[in-house]
């Protein structure tokens, strides 16, 4: 009897240290939650994804390989110390949609990239934004119906611009639907 306790007590403490040691070896993932597109200080004409707190600041311990969805592309993008860096030139002024697809949800942010003089300068543009510019241009057509003719050149323009600068009619609704699910 003596000796069946013994050996009970073994078992318990051998099953106690492996889920001790089970436990331990687990790390909490880090997830990408906000993140926000800057200027690369190391190249031209390219740009960084920062992993960032809900105020703004770098999360310096986000680090590894990440999928990120940029402008329909795929693409495994390696944070370290919570920045990676993006390895495509961009020529000239253009929408910059990133999307990332986490335990956590979705998150995803367009950007207007404005180049000026070699220097770029991402803007983040508001779901918002998007649909108030149309819903505004049909309310003034309904109110104004002698304008109609130029405000429906207004929209013509609008579209132009988005289309021109590689906002396409897909990305300018999932942007919208993003922005209000958001919302709930």
């Amino acid at each position: 009897m003596l000796n069946y306790l013994s050996v009970m007590k073994k078992i318990f403490l051998v099953v106690l240290l492996l889920l001790a040691v089970r436990g331990a070896s687990f790390a909490d993932t880090v997830n990408v939650d906000h993140f926000m597109v800057k200027e690369n200080p190391f190249a031209e004409s390219e740009v960084a994804i920062v992993a960032v707190d809900t105020l703004d600041n770098i999360r310096e311990d986000v680090s590894g390989l990440f999928s990120f969805t940029i402008n329909g592309f795929q693409e495994e993008m390696r944070f370290e110390k919570g920045t990676a860096f993006y390895h495509h030139k961009l020529d000239k002024s253009s929408f910059f949609y990133v999307k990332h697809v986490n335990d956590n949800g979705t998150h995803a942010k367009l950007y207007y990239i404005y180049k000026q003089d070699g220097k770029l300068r991402p803007i983040t543009v508001s779901w918002a934004l998007l649909l108030g510019i149309p819903l505004a241009l049909v309310l003034l057509g309904y109110l104004f119906k002698r304008f109609i003719a130029i405000i429906l050149i207004v929209f013509c323009i609008f579209l132009f611009f988005n289309y021109q600068n590689g906002l396409s009619i897909a990305t300018f609704f999932e942007s919208i639907v993003n922005g209000l699910r958001g919302l709930f």
